[in-house]
């Protein structure tokens, strides 16, 4: 038996959360208890957006269940982190949520739009162009062996919910989400998903223009009349029963071929006759199209019948085709988005049986993702200060949290000064003091 070590307790007031006093100052840019000024309510001890700011602690902690909060009730950096009077206990946090009003919704949403507008939003280029990506998508979450409102079956074959989400700018920061029934068709919805977004995206003022990308659920030709005409737009098209063959006809006419290996022809072009919806009513609208054909397997097997893969994308972008699938292909790093929410901060089954509490919860896991993201963004800028080499130029959100946020301190009290002392071993803590005076 190892007794290298004697145990003991003091009255010290040490934390392992020392990271949420970063995530505190981030939070005031969203300017949430400004949002919720006219919400104040003089008879309660828990203001509405106290409830929300508790909430948005746990999750910044990768915290997803009510229960957690008991462990920070008695907490004064937890509490003076988030201009906190009082923690709420496990059953008010839940029942509070459960009774929010609908038009809470929409300040959670000014508050984090404002929180975002604070941001440089990181832009792509390419063919000399500069865009600001804005990628949506669905991402369905695993709530299997449940019985809470709305869970159904989705297309990934489990139980759950079906979300909606937009991520913005280089970094990934989350513009918006809306919680739907695992049953919903991706489509449903997605002009007034549009709008709203659109309307956010005008109140950053950013400096390009946005890049809209979308995936076949979303070729409808209504979501044609919700796309700003200063703003780029690529949504792959769902070919439904078009005969590849005649594509690849096509293609061989219309098309330029690229350089494959053996036994596999790539023709890319573009053609500018074709509408939404096959409405003749309508204005064309350029379409960009990659044709391959494989005459043989990888291992160099000739095949019976050719195989043709036909992609097809409705654009407005002034690029040649292989730019434009390049990126859309780029679009896919908006699964690694939905990776960082559902398992980095543990965003996927979630606490309540109501869905509009979920969606509350889901409101205050979009603060809280973006708290971690500008965090992230910092830490990259002054990645020289850290004690281990960082590559990339964006941090995943789960080695924030580990590095920045579940990070020691003792918290002092002194001649009427609060003070956060972090240990002499503590190797972030340089990395830490930047981004706190930086925000």
């Amino acid at each position: 038996m190892n007794k290298a070590f004697k145990l003991d307790t003091g009255n010290d007031s040490l934390h392992s959360i020392g990271g949420i006093y970063l995530a505190g100052q981030v939070l005031q840019q969203s300017e949430i208890d400004q949002e919720f000024s006219s919400e104040h309510k003089a008879n309660y001890t828990f203001q509405d957006v106290d409830i929300f700011k508790s909430q948005i602690g746990l999750l910044i902690q990768g915290c997803e269940h009510y229960t957690d909060i008991n462990q920070f009730r008695e907490n004064e950096v937890f509490m003076k982190s988030l201009s906190l009077n009082n923690v709420p206990s496990e059953e008010r946090l839940r029942q509070r949520l459960e009774m929010m009003l609908a038009k809470h919704e929409k300040l959670l949403k000014q508050s984090n739009t404002k929180l975002l507008k604070k941001q440089v939003m990181g832009a792509i280029s390419k063919g000399g162009m500069e865009f600001i990506p804005l990628d949506m998508d669905v991402s369905p979450m695993d709530n299997s062996g449940t019985q809470k409102e709305n869970v159904c079956w989705t297309y990934k074959n489990h139980d759950g919910f079906a979300p909606m989400f937009a991520y913005i700018g280089k970094q990934g920061f989350m513009l918006n989400q809306e919680l739907r029934p695992g049953s919903q068709h991706a489509q449903k919805g997605m002009p007034q998903f549009l709008d709203e977004s659109f309307a956010m995206v005008k109140k950053l003022k950013l400096n390009h223009p946005v890049l809209l990308r979308l995936d076949s659920a979303h070729d409808a030709e209504i979501n044609f009349d919700h796309l700003p005409e200063e703003h780029y737009f690529l949504i792959k098209r769902n070919l439904r029963k078009e005969d590849k063959v005649q594509w690849l006809a096509n293609a061989r006419r219309l098309g330029r071929q690229l350089k494959s290996r053996d036994g596999k022809n790539i023709f890319v072009g573009e053609i500018h006759h074709k509408t939404p919806g096959n409405n003749e009513k309508r204005n064309v609208v350029p379409m960009i199209f990659k044709v391959t054909e494989r005459l043989e397997d990888s291992d160099g097997n000739k095949l019976l019948i050719p195989d043709i893969e036909v992609e097809t994308y409705w654009t407005n972008l002034p690029l040649e085709a292989e730019d434009v699938i390049e990126l859309y292909h780029e679009h896919g790093t908006s699964e690694q988005y939905h990776s960082e929410l559902k398992t980095d901060m543990n965003v996927e089954r979630l606490p309540s049986g109501k869905f509009m509490a979920n969606q509350f919860f889901l409101h205050c896991a979009m603060l809280a993702f973006n708290i971690l993201r500008v965090i992230g963004t910092h830490l990259i800028e002054n990645k020289s200060l850290a004690p281990i080499r960082i590559r990339g130029t964006r941090r995943r959100l789960r080695c924030v949290i580990r590095d920045l946020i579940l990070i020691a301190c003792k918290h002092v009290k002194h001649a009427g000064v609060e003070v956060l002392k972090f240990g002499r071993h503590c190797t972030w803590f340089k990395l830490y003091q930047k981004i706190s005076l930086s925000l």
